[in-house]
């Protein structure tokens, strides 16, 4: 049996999509994390070809051991979202992935209209740190190693991720299995 999500979807969460999806996908992913880098224009596809059928849910698994940057790179979206965009910030980390030192984060946030003096604050004063941490938590739990990890309809995804409709079939026959909600 694959291991299960130990918290379901709830409102701390980023999500994309109706909450009556009969797909929810739920990314664990570090942002500097390259599998996690090579992910994101997959499941942008996917969810321009799946459309309605899918529910996107992002939490932070930053591997600060290998990826020093990736506990701001995480606080920064953070702070994004704080200011109503996260996907934005999450977007623009991705499409940047190469630069993530704080003065590059600034400079992304700033690009998608955020206030660059509040983002700097948050980051300096560690404001949504604990948040992050409670992702990373949530990700041991449930049994995430490594990222990126996925969960579909509450249960780990350990299929093919890098061939867009190897993946979508892959998430409609665990959905198909799951038969419950995430």
């Amino acid at each position: 049996m694959s291991p299960r999500l130990v918290t379901p979807v709830n409102d701390a969460d980023h999500v994309a999509g109706s909450a009556h999806a009969p797909i929810t996908l739920v990314e664990y992913g570090d942002f500097e994390c390259p599998h996690c880098g090579r992910a994101h224009p997959i499941l942008q596809q996917l969810q321009e070809q799946m459309g309605a059928d899918l529910r996107l849910v992002f939490r932070h698994f930053p591997v600060r051991e290998s990826h020093p940057h990736a506990e701001h790179a995480a606080e920064s979206a953070e702070s994004a979202a704080n200011q109503g965009e996260f996907w934005a910030m999450h977007d623009q980390i991705f499409e940047h992935q190469d630069a993530l030192e704080d003065e590059d984060l600034l400079d992304y946030a700033a690009a998608i209209g955020l206030n660059r003096d509040t983002v700097a604050e948050d980051l300096d004063a560690g404001t949504f740190a604990a948040k992050v941490r409670e992702d990373f938590m949530d990700g041991v739990r449930s049994g995430v190693n490594g990222t990126p990890t996925f969960f579909v309809n509450g249960l780990r995804y350990d299929g093919d991720w890098e061939d867009p409709s190897v993946f979508e079939q892959g998430l409609r026959a665990v959905a198909g299995r799951s038969r419950g909600g995430a």
